[in-house]
């Protein structure tokens, strides 16, 4: 677990916490997705950042953005089952886009994504390189898509992975579930947010 949770090169992502995919005014709220799931993560996403931020490790929000110029054939053309989804969410410049409950501060860094991944296009990996960062904690939504994509990529790409289960949310119970299952049988780790604090207070505590 050290390898995964040490705070000395750890960062914690928060993916997708966004008006669009968890305001009930938001895209998929009013596309017929349950967003409550979503809303009720937000306790266990702040108690974990503003940890993590008094640890010194780096929190890093990850937010789509998409324009006309980011949607291309495949993307437009996505499954998207029992759900009256509009072709572009979280629009850049739009109420949806922006951040939901949870805002960055100062010494925070935002990555914005057009695709699923959040190392997809973007610069997030030359981030964390640069900013020593080995091992990464993952929340957010939706956990089965976008955080466990970025998950994949993560460990693909040499990172620990740890996928917060508590901290993440899915619009689709059995498939929230089969993500921690994945990432327990071939990626890393899925632990809950209070496993989390209580190594991160035993590593201080051994420190102090």
């Amino acid at each position: 677990m050290n390898l995964h949770l040490n705070p000395k090169d750890a960062a914690v992502i928060l993916v997708d916490i966004q008006n669009d995919f968890c305001h009930e005014d938001g895209a998929c709220a009013k596309g017929g997705r349950d967003v409550s799931g979503a809303q009720a993560i937000i306790p266990r996403v702040e108690a974990l950042v503003e940890r993590a931020r008094g640890l010194q490790v780096p929190v890093i929000f990850i937010q789509m953005v998409q324009d006309e110029f980011t949607v291309s054939e495949a993307w437009e053309n996505r499954p998207r089952l029992n759900v009256q989804m509009p072709l572009i969410i979280c629009k850049k410049g739009s109420w949806g886009a922006e951040f939901y409950k949870i805002q960055p501060q100062k010494g925070d860094i935002v990555v914005q994504k057009h695709r699923y991944s959040a190392f997809i296009g973007t610069e997030l990996d030359m981030i964390l390189k640069n900013l020593g960062c080995k091992s990464l904690l993952l929340t957010g939504v939706a956990t089965n898509v976008c955080v466990e994509s970025t998950a994949r990529d993560a460990f693909m790409l040499d990172y620990h992975v740890t996928v917060v289960k508590d901290a993440c949310a899915n619009y689709i119970p059995e498939l929230h579930e089969a993500t921690f299952k994945n990432i327990e049988n071939s990626f890393g780790l899925a632990l809950n947010t209070s496993e989390v604090l209580n190594y991160w207070t035993q590593v201080e505590t051994k420190a102090s």
